[in-house]
């Protein structure tokens, strides 16, 4: 059976990753399973644990990454750990399904500089910082402190953006979508008009 392939999303908080990612997923030609990552923080809102992560204390996050569970893990914030678990991607990949992540941009080139071949990574650039101020607060998903700590996150995320395959500017999510979709169609072989 044919492996699927690995189509990575990466992006600041706020950039619409997550928004282009559910477009992608909801065209069956692709053929596209989601990876649910692993994660360490509480849940927000309506999250349920093993459809939107595999939600983890701290304790047992760090015994997987002891016994490595992990294709790729980070501390993204203090005590706040986020990863992709092997498991997960076998799973989808024995299937025949290509995977489609949605995680942070550390995360995102380790899987690349592993899997180079079978892996598409694509950055989703937010039109300026103010914008992913503007979004995050729209959310009302999180106090101000994690709003402040995701912003001065993203300059050092986007000063990564040249190391993806692709970059797609999100200032117009319905062309974004388009461009998202066409990229991904072109590389797990699908012609789209």
């Amino acid at each position: 059976m044919k492996r699927g392939k690995l189509i990575v999303f990466a992006a600041p908080s706020g950039a619409g990753k997550t928004t282009i990612v559910h477009h992608l997923l909801g065209i069956p030609e692709l053929n596209l399973e989601f990876s649910i990552s692993a994660a360490s923080r509480e849940k927000r809102g309506n999250e349920v644990d093993g459809k939107d992560y595999y939600f983890l204390s701290p304790t047992d996050f760090r015994q997987k990454i002891k016994n490595k569970e992990f294709l790729e893990w980070e501390e993204v914030y203090p005590e706040n750990y986020y990863g992709t678990l092997q498991t997960e991607v076998d799973r989808i990949c024995d299937a025949g399904k290509n995977v489609i992540f949605d995680i942070d941009v550390v995360g995102a080139l380790r899987i690349k500089r592993k899997f180079p071949e079978e892996t598409l990574t694509v950055f989703v650039e937010p039109p300026h910082i103010n914008e992913l101020i503007v979004r995050l607060k729209n959310r009302k998903t999180e106090s101000q402190e994690k709003i402040n700590m995701r912003i001065a996150k993203a300059p050092a995320e986007m000063a990564n953006a040249p190391q993806f395959d692709v970059r797609i500017m999100n200032d117009d999510l319905d062309k974004a979508k388009a461009e998202a979709e066409r990229i991904v169609a072109a590389f797990v072989g699908i012609e789209k008009a």
